[in-house]
C-alpha cells in the first residue's frame, strides 16, 4: 500500500468528494484506511455509571484506498505515487513533480 499514517491525502469519489484530511490509520491487508473527518460514523454509547447518560459519539470509520489520492507535500497537489531505489532504500516518488515524498 502506498499511502502511510500521517499522509495528506484527498477524496476523489463518494460522499466526502474534494476533502483533504490527515490518515489516522492503515490497513493494508483489507485496502482500507481511517482519515480525519471522513466517513463519520455515529456510535450509540451507552452509560458507564448510574445516573449518566448515553450519548453518540462520532467516530471516522473505514474507507477504501481507491477512493483517496495522496496530496504531494511538495507541489500541493493530489498525485500518484511511484518508486525509487536509493542504493538499498525504496523511496515514495511523486509522479507530477518527481520528489521525494
Amino acid at each position: 500500500m502506498k499511502i502511510r499514517k500521517g499522509d495528506t491525502i484527498k477524496i476523489i469519489s463518494g460522499n466526502d468528494k474534494g476533502k483533504q484530511a490527515k490518515v489516522l490509520a492503515v490497513f493494508p491487508k483489507e485496502g482500507r484506511i481511517v482519515a480525519e473527518g471522513i466517513y463519520i460514523k455515529k456510535k450509540h454509547v451507552r452509560p458507564k455509571r448510574q445516573g449518566q447518560k448515553g450519548e453518540l459519539v462520532r467516530i471516522p470509520g473505514l474507507f477504501p484506498v481507491s477512493r483517496a489520492m495522496i496530496v504531494c507535500p511538495k507541489c500541493g497537489k493530489p498525485a500518484r505515487i511511484g518508486f525509487q531505489k536509493n542504493g538499498t532504500q525504496k523511496i515514495r516518488v511523486c509522479k507530477k513533480c518527481g520528489r521525494e515524498l
